[in-house]
């Protein structure tokens, strides 16, 4: 998008604006969906308190490889409900290391995971308060799959919020983008050799999903995006060892939902104007392969 000095290009004008120059014709129609009441699926684990979180964000959470990761790392996790669900579909060797960078969000985190978790699984959940963008400066090559929920854009919070849309510029999808690298890049350093991550948005840019993963790629070649069948049987075999049951809106399924997901360059994006109101979430899973020396492309 060229770059424009006037006030039109900020608040809700600029906003439209913008994302009309992504979305073309199809702006008002995604617009639309997400200004509409946002759908809940439901996790619950035997005799613990109901979780609630958007069938897409369970989607996406349900296509990270746990059964075979003995250290597993939630770097954004608050406010608790994808660690949850990789709590509930890892080994019993396993563990979990769920971090947040907030100390108010880190305690509703711990709150979320207390009153949601089996006790026999909860014991394997670590917690800690920290900038997961600065860890890999102590921790290098220690985790065997890694889900980074960035943070992001958030569209869908600042259509609903006429504060934040007045607020909002251009010059905020640039200074997260920054921050996803920066986590992205920390989480890459982080990564064992044959592990996966899955970076993660809520953000309609692509300069924060697609954009991000192009950004690793060029600096990695040797990393690997995992295909659209392979992350489907990811999700598939979770979905058959998760210690939680899941209830979903009528006529939806975690299937349909991962159905729904539109590719792009790097990864899926489920949109709510095509996938029945869920989302917008974009996910994309990237392998590490062992010998650096193989090239990269798709797994």
């Amino acid at each position: 998008m060229k770059k424009n000095k006037n006030s039109e290009n900020r608040g809700a004008a600029g906003f439209d604006a913008y994302y009309t120059e992504v979305y073309g014709p199809r702006w008002n129609t995604l617009k639309n969906a997400l200004s509409a009441e946002s759908l809940r699926a439901g996790i619950c684990y035997p005799s613990k308190k109901e979780y609630f979180l958007d069938p897409a964000s369970l989607c996406a959470a349900l296509c990270l490889p746990c059964s075979s990761s003995s250290r597993n790392f939630d770097m954004c996790a608050a406010p608790g409900g994808k660690s949850l669900v990789l709590a509930g579909c890892m080994n019993e060797e396993a563990s979990l290391f769920s971090n947040e960078r907030s100390a108010p969000r880190k305690k509703r985190l711990d709150s979320v995971l207390a009153e949601s978790l089996e006790d026999s699984v909860l014991q394997r959940v670590r917690t800690f308060c920290g900038d997961a963008a600065v860890r890999c400066r102590r921790e290098t090559e220690c985790y065997d799959s890694i889900l980074l929920d960035a943070p992001c854009s958030s569209e869908r919070h600042v259509l609903a919020d006429p504060r934040y849309l007045c607020e909002w510029s251009p010059a905020r999808i640039k200074t997260l983008s920054m921050e996803q690298w920066a986590l992205l890049s920390s989480a890459w350093k982080m990564l064992a050799p044959g592990g996966f991550i899955l970076y993660a948005t809520c953000a309609l840019a692509p300069k924060e999903n697609d954009g991000t993963i192009q950004r690793l790629l060029k600096k990695n070649p040797e990393a690997r995006i995992c295909t659209r069948e392979t992350i489907r049987s990811i999700m598939t075999e979770n979905l058959s060892r998760a210690k939680f049951s899941i209830k979903l809106p009528a006529s939806c399924s975690v299937e349909s939902v991962f159905d729904s997901a539109e590719s792009t360059e790097n990864g899926l994006h489920v949109l709510p104007d095509t996938s029945g109101g869920y989302g917008p979430l974009y996910f994309s899973l990237i392998h590490k392969p062992f010998a650096q020396t193989e090239n990269g492309g798709q797994c």
